[in-house]
């Protein structure tokens, strides 16, 4: 893991970058400009995955991160574009991810932050359920203390306010379960997640980001903790 300095805001030079990269958004306009992209956007959010990942321990001592920058919670800036008809090759915006060890990153809920120059982004639990997870959130749906529980957590996040929850895929009932169970709706989602945004451009570059993305992250607590209780070990 890359040993990582204090984290005092994304300098001012990285945000201006990605703001460009949206503009000029080709390998050789990367390319004469990478020695800033690792200095000024890569170094700083390596010392942002350090703080606020110490920070989200408080929440689920479970959390995990990983400075490196392959394999860890820093996504690749390279999009894949095999299969995409949007063939600019990179990402605009810093991703990051902090998930519940030991699973793999996209099998347990975590926590997700986006950073672009206009703010943040802050997600917390599932985007897409496998297909494992699927079957049994489903059945937790319709079970009557699981269920309840998971009714209790959204509620929570959404009566915090300034929070979205999120998932709903389907449009019917799937096939096995109840259409007019009381929870009915919860059953056509094939994620579960909760977002909110930080919508101030001057925070971005101070130390205080961590703080902030800490609170919010707190708020959508109640959902990753559900969701950690469905997936054990």
């Amino acid at each position: 893991m890359t040993t990582a300095g204090e984290f005092r805001g994304f300098p001012q030079q990285g945000l201006d970058f990605l703001a460009d990269l949206a503009l000029n958004n080709d390998r050789d306009w990367f390319s004469a400009r990478k020695q800033v992209f690792q200095e000024a956007v890569q170094k700083p959010s390596q010392e942002f995955v350090v703080a606020l990942g110490e920070r989200l321990r408080q929440i689920s001592p479970g959390i995990g991160y990983d400075t490196r920058l392959v394999g860890g919670s820093i996504m690749r800036i390279y999009r894949d574009i095999r299969f995409s008809k949007d063939k600019t090759p990179y990402h605009t915006k810093v991703r990051l991810v902090f998930w519940e060890a030991p699973s793999r990153k996209e099998m347990r809920s975590g926590f997700h932050v986006r950073i672009d120059p206009g703010g943040a982004g802050i997600f917390a639990g599932v985007w897409q359920f496998e297909r494992v997870v699927l079957a049994a959130y489903r059945d937790a749906v319709v079970d009557e203390a699981m269920g309840a529980d998971l009714v209790e957590a959204i509620a929570a996040v959404r009566d915090a306010g300034g929070y979205t929850v999120g998932g709903e895929h389907y449009k019917q009932v799937p096939s096995g379960y109840d259409p007019e169970h009381p929870r009915a709706d919860l059953l056509r989602y094939n994620g579960l997640y909760a977002h909110t945004s930080v919508d101030d451009p001057g925070l971005l570059t101070r130390p205080h980001l961590v703080d902030v993305c800490f609170e919010q992250c707190q708020a959508m607590s109640p959902i990753h903790h559900w969701l950690v209780s469905l997936v054990k070990g």
